[in-house]
């Protein structure tokens, strides 16, 4: 099995994603002036918005590729390819200032997940690339109110590992923590920061490999569901519409040790048959001949190598998969599981299934 965190020769990229007037932009702008983000090359998807303003642009000039197409689940998802295989031929010829990493601003109309997929999936991009984290800006004043009207400020925070709540100081704000009991319940393995309070930390972080003990502990004190109907519009040009939308996190408690083949399989095809309605799935496994927990992250079809933790969390010796779905029923995965488990060389040798539960 393979353990091995994201290689040191791929240039790793960060997503800033979030609804039309989060503040996306403000916080870019801050986190940029950085020393730590110094070398940032960004790209940004426009779609009628403000971008950054002119001493920003001129001081990443060469570094800053424009996206116009203002919709990244379809044509961008190419323009989003172009462009970071020309940044990273560039900087191989010394054309541009060197970077060590890209930073995505999306527009606020976008579906992150087609773009997580292009960079994750691509031939050759996935050879110099690789996700670091997605983060979501979600204001106080309309954010509860977006999610549960609109299907894209969902997907958003589907995706996210780090949620920055924006416009808490307005007197406007709505009531803070329902905001975040929402957005825990909608993400639980988000991490949630107070805009005011986020850092350029938040993007340098490997969310493939950060934080599991703390996450999972999060995910599993959470209510089991979440689930809003909300409506997909884009913009006023006869773009396609998508389904409405039923999003849920829960969690899976596997008492026993898992089989690694028999996971994997399961998972797979999973994957395979769903992963368009898997917004994503993390996990600390207690493995069949491994000592130490092993923790798992997919989004969508894609799966990032799995990583040996130190240790168990909280002391105590289980599988915990966290799921956030749409439209998918949990028991059904959860039969699934039992079913992939009865087939388990392993688990029929022990003479049974592990025990499934579903955490409340």
């Amino acid at each position: 099995m393979t353990a091995e965190p994201r290689p040191a020769n791929l240039t790793p990229v960060n997503f800033l994603t979030g609804f039309l007037g989060s503040g996306k932009t403000t916080l870019l702008q801050r986190l940029l002036a950085d020393p730590a983000m110094a070398n940032a090359a960004v790209l940004i998807n426009e779609f009628g918005e403000v971008g950054l303003d002119h001493h920003l642009l001129d001081r990443i000039d060469d570094n800053v590729v424009l996206l116009k197409s203002g919709c990244l689940c379809c044509t961008v998802r190419g323009e989003v390819a172009d462009a970071l295989q020309k940044l990273d031929s560039q900087r191989s010829r010394d054309e541009i200032p060197w970077f060590d990493r890209v930073v995505i601003e999306t527009t606020g109309l976008a579906d992150p997940f087609p773009a997580l997929s292009t960079i994750q999936s691509h031939p050759v991009l996935r050879s110099h690339f690789a996700i670091a984290n997605v983060v979501v800006t979600v204001d106080a004043v309309n954010g509860s109110r977006q999610l549960d009207e609109r299907l894209e400020a969902v997907r958003q925070v589907g995706a996210a590992d780090v949620v920055v709540i924006t416009k808490t100081d307005m007197d406007e704000a709505t009531d803070t923590d329902a905001l975040l009991e929402k957005l825990s319940r909608l993400n639980p393995s988000a991490r949630r920061v107070i805009a005011q309070e986020a850092s350029a930390d938040d993007f340098l972080v490997d969310a493939s490999t950060e934080r599991s003990e703390e996450w999972l502990s999060e995910a599993l004190s959470l209510s089991e569901e979440f689930a809003a109907p909300v409506h997909h519009h884009h913009d006023e040009e006869g773009h396609h519409g998508h389904a409405h939308s039923s999003v849920r996190s829960f969690s899976m408690v596997i008492e026993e040790r898992i089989d690694w083949t028999g996971f994997g399989m399961w998972l797979t095809m999973l994957l395979n048959r769903h992963g368009d309605r898997v917004f994503r799935v993390k996990g600390i496994l207690d493995i069949e001949g491994e000592e130490r927990p092993v923790a798992i992250h997919g989004v969508q079809r894609l799966v990032h190598p799995p990583v040996h933790m130190s240790a168990w969390p909280d002391r105590r010796r289980q599988s915990r998969i966290v799921f956030i779905v749409d439209g998918l029923d949990p028991a059904r995965i959860e039969e699934s599981f039992h079913v992939f488990n009865r087939l388990s060389e392993k688990v029929l040798t022990q003479g049974g299934t592990p025990p499934l539960r579903r955490a409340s």
